[in-house]
């Protein structure tokens, strides 16, 4: 199995920008998923401890929060790189997440490599009974309708 997916595209912005807001405003323009979700209760809102080793956290309308994982590369305002685990992964199971910035003219094109699917168990709930190549068409168009959502608030 290929386990990754990679989408990009470009938003009206200087790398800065992007990077900030991928980073600093990711509350206010991620996108719930019933497909990925991170836990198995009502959406909560996202955030990065910025940095290297900070998180990304879900922080629940009942206050719990949910660290989705922990950032591995810190490069701004050209490079992210973080674990991804949902509640429904085995507890020592983890995901990476690549997130590039690179200027091209006025834009910025961002892309996300999102890989390491091989690990999850098929029996897993997070693969949703999916074949292999479902489960990656389906995280790929997920990532597209961040990466949409992140273009919108950017401008």
């Amino acid at each position: 199995m290929t386990s990754k997916v990679y989408v990009a595209l470009r938003v009206r912005a200087s790398p800065e920008r992007a990077f900030r807001a991928f980073v600093e405003e990711i509350g206010a323009w991620w996108r719930a998923s019933p497909l990925f979700q991170t836990t198995p209760r009502a959406p909560g809102t996202l955030a990065f401890e910025p940095g290297p080793g900070g998180r990304l956290i879900e922080t629940l309308a009942n206050g719990k929060v949910f660290e989705i994982g922990r950032i591995t590369a810190w490069e701004p305002p050209s490079r992210l790189q973080f674990d991804w685990r949902q509640a429904s992964f085995p507890p020592d199971l983890h995901t990476e997440v690549e997130v590039r910035f690179e200027a091209v003219g006025e834009e910025t094109r961002v892309s996300v490599e999102h890989r390491g699917f091989h690990r999850v168990p098929a029996e897993s709930a997070a693969r949703h009974g999916f074949p292999d190549a479902v489960l990656l068409a389906r995280l790929g168009e997920y990532w597209q309708a961040q990466l949409a959502s992140l273009r919108a608030r950017v401008g």
